[in-house]
């Protein structure tokens, strides 16, 4: 039986950063095995964020080339050839997770990669099932970044009509005429409009009575009538509760608080959440414990309770699944595997982006958890319609800033505006510094 120091399961962000940081913490002489199910590069680079965003960024080329701003600027009209730009996304994917992974590893001769589906079969011992068959290997240190996979809504009738999920739109290669939106989270909002933007019909069905419902209801608000105006019908308080197909074309029986009424669809796209790959890999013979979706619970240090297991990545409980969270959690991780208490993760003031257009982002709390823990908020909301060169653009949106109202200290910002994700960094470190709003 071969013996690691470190073994790692999983070949996202969060392993990768792990093996990295370990590397250059030991000058590459710590014996590293990785172990990877799936392709390289986990959820991000493969079917998250490097194909969202070059989907998105096709929309608005094609968006504007059909919407005129100007007076005087008329626009010409791109034509679409929606199986060559999947094709084209698709590629790039493949150069992303070279560069950004599988060339990498060259790098750091003291990672070893080992294709298969690793399972603990002891607090110190791993089953790893690879294609030439079952290989067990023993490990000092082990880290858990597994990732998740989307969490599919149990609807009758469901399975049988087919579906997308936000890991799989990606081999489309038809527009569909009509797509029907589950769920209301930040991917399937961004997926969501650039196919309406590319000539889909699209339907968002919300079991709550608004998109992003952790946002604050002045962005959510916001938002859901920027996507109406672009033509996206928007039911909230509403529950697909059958599928059926008929010909070519499927159904959905939605239930509102108006009644039943029936929604025909070509393709339907479940963005519902996602649940952690944490099943089958033989966790209750590792001790590591998990809460009651699966996650698994972890300390600031990432270690689980298992002492010498730690998890890092969308495989574990936390506030928000970002990639960047994940690379972090991973530099965490491996930090303290290399020396005990060395770092801790820090999840005060993580900034979120939705990359619709235009963009949210939001850092800190909401207004609702400063008047739970102050008993009132100081708030300050500004559309951006009262700013000129925000109008220039159209003029939608606003900012808003949730403010300690006992010393002026800024607890939150929340945006719905172009180029949000470059003002809410600097937004995240007035959060994380304490400043405030005067004096």
């Amino acid at each position: 039986m071969n013996r690691y120091e470190l073994v790692i399961i999983g070949g996202g962000a969060a392993a990768f950063s792990a093996a990295i940081k370990a590397s250059e913490l030991t000058e590459n002489k710590l014996s590293i095995l990785m172990i990877s199910a799936g392709k390289l590069g986990g959820t991000c680079v493969n079917v998250g964020c490097v194909p969202s965003k070059y989907l998105i960024e096709a929309a608005k080329h094609y968006h504007s080339s059909h919407t005129p701003l100007f007076d005087g600027v008329t626009p010409k009209g791109a034509d679409l050839d929606f199986g060559k730009l999947m094709e084209s996304l698709r590629r790039f994917v493949d150069v992303m997770r070279g560069e950004k992974y599988a060339d990498v590893l060259k790098h750091y001769p003291n990672v070893e990669l080992i294709e298969g589906r690793g399972s603990f079969t002891s607090p110190h011992t791993i089953a790893v099932e690879t294609r030439d068959g079952v290989r067990e290997v023993e490990f000092e240190k082990a880290l858990i970044a597994t990732g998740s996979r989307p969490a599919i809504p149990n609807i009758p009738g469901l399975e049988k009509n087919g579906y997308y999920t936000t890991d799989t739109i990606w081999d489309m290669d038809t527009l569909p005429e009509n797509t029907l939106l589950v769920g209301r989270g930040a991917v399937g909002l961004e997926i969501g409009q650039a196919m309406q933007r590319l000539g889909s019909q699209v339907t968002l069905v919300e079991l709550l009575d608004r998109i992003l419902p952790n946002m604050e209801s002045e962005i959510s608000s916001t938002l859901s009538k920027i996507l109406a105006d672009e033509g996206m019908r928007i039911m909230t308080k509403a529950r697909v509760v059958e599928f059926s197909r008929h010909g070519d074309l499927g159904q959905a029986e939605i239930v509102t608080n108006e009644g039943r009424q029936t929604i025909e669809f070509d393709a339907v796209l479940i963005a519902t959440g996602r649940k952690p790959n944490t099943d089958r890999m033989g966790l209750e013979k590792s001790s590591v414990a998990v809460d009651n979706r699966g996650f698994i619970k972890v300390d600031e240090t990432m270690r689980t309770s298992s002492p010498n297991i730690y998890a890092a990545g969308d495989c574990i409980a936390k506030p928000l699944m970002l990639e960047t969270l994940s690379a972090r959690e991973g530099v965490v991780a491996a930090s303290n595997i290399v020396e005990e208490g060395s770092a801790a993760m820090d999840y005060g003031a993580v900034p979120l982006v939705v990359f619709t257009e235009p963009q949210v982002a939001s850092v800190g709390l909401t207004e609702r958890e400063v008047v739970k823990r102050f008993g009132a908020c100081s708030c300050r909301v500004v559309s951006l319609k009262n700013v000129a060169k925000a109008r220039m653009t159209g003029g939608r949106g606003l900012a808003k800033l949730v403010i300690n109202p006992n010393d002026g200290r800024v607890l939150g910002v929340h945006i719905v505006s172009p180029n949000a994700a470059e003002y809410i960094t600097e937004a995240a470190l007035y959060i994380k510094y304490g400043k405030k709003t005067h004096g």
